[in-house]
């Protein structure tokens, strides 16, 4: 596979060459080697705090009828969680390409230079999408016998069936396994908002299956680190929540305390049934198990972010480091 922008590769590194989907594979389970990856893992977390910080004020806001804080500080947090995770994703390419691992700092500054990209392209690939899906319902609109007539709408209709069946099918399969998830590591290497329509274009068209078989791996790991984060959150959080009351004394239910664990706050617990009393002890134990809820999402989500740069960098075939182009 051709380069698509040559401009943003360093002149020193080699020839680009595509690995094979087993040597692929290989790539996307060690994917697990994300969780080692401390400093994404940080910034991750911390993208995800703030965001749900500000969305709760935005909540709380509107809740207050301030009408024009509470679209402010949900815009704030839509901008936090946007150039945060594309922070992690800076910090996680570099670990998946066998760099050094830039710090947070540097990333952050990255990630607000060069985040724009990924909303451009993704743009520019919607709109492509759309001209296409337009198009096919031209094709159908031409069958209705007001407009082609009895006998030459059917006939329209039958064979335009398959054709737009195939046409919404591969483009409901690469939005899903090729743009949604390629496009923000291809930004992360350092290509362009063009380059990466261009390099996601030819994926499309030569290696769609591949991808998407590839990404469903990916899936499946980040599903399967998800699952075992949840039984670890579930499982400690049920004997703490019961030597909280037996041991510390505790004086509230042992659901309460649970409660934090998935999500829930004080007024959210009392809104599904659940006994609420109002002590410094269960406020401690919400806010601690807040944390490990937290935790407990970031993980799937950093193993995801992992194996999608695994899966452009086996199809891209970009072994050698790469600089952040500045165009």
């Amino acid at each position: 596979m051709t380069d698509p922008d040559a401009s943003y590769r360093s002149p020193e590194a080699p020839a680009p060459r595509v690995l094979e989907p087993l040597d692929a594979l290989g790539r996307i389970l060690g994917g697990i080697d994300a969780l080692r990856n401390l400093r994404a893992l940080a910034t991750l977390l911390g993208a995800f705090a703030s965001a749900g910080l500000l969305l709760a004020m935005a909540e709380a806001s509107l809740a207050r009828g301030a009408a024009w804080w509470g679209p402010i500080q949900a815009g704030a947090a839509l901008t936090v969680a946007f150039y945060g995770g594309n922070a992690a994703g800076l910090l996680v390419m570099d670990q998946a390409r066998g760099a050094s691992v830039r710090d947070i700092g540097d990333a952050l500054r990255d990630a607000l230079a060069s985040a724009h990209r990924l909303i451009v392209a993704l743009l520019m690939l919607l709109a492509l999408g759309s001209i296409i899906a337009g198009t096919m319902v031209g094709l159908l609109w031409l069958c209705r016998s007001a407009v082609s007539g009895p006998v030459l709408g059917p006939l329209l209709f039958g064979l335009a069936v398959p054709v737009a069946v195939l046409v919404f099918g591969a483009l409901l399969l690469a939005l899903l396994a090729v743009v949604v998830p390629l496009a923000a590591p291809a930004v992360w290497s350092g290509a362009s908002a063009l380059a990466v329509v261009r390099e996601l274009l030819g994926l499309i068209r030569t290696r769609l299956l591949t991808v998407a078989l590839l990404m469903g791996a990916v899936s499946l790991l980040a599903a399967a680190v998800g699952a075992v984060a949840s039984f670890v959150v579930m499982a400690g959080g049920r004997i703490v929540a019961e030597l909280g009351v037996a041991v510390v004394g505790v004086e509230v239910p042992a659901q309460q305390l649970m409660g934090g664990l998935f999500g829930y706050g004080l007024r959210s617990l009392g809104a599904v049934g659940v006994p609420v009393a109002a002590t410094t002890h269960g406020a401690a134990a919400l806010v601690g198990g807040g944390v490990v809820f937290a935790l407990a999402l970031v993980l799937p989500g950093l193993v995801y972010l992992r194996g999608a740069c695994a899966v452009y960098l086996a199809v891209h075939g970009a072994a050698a480091p790469m600089r952040i182009a500045t165009a």
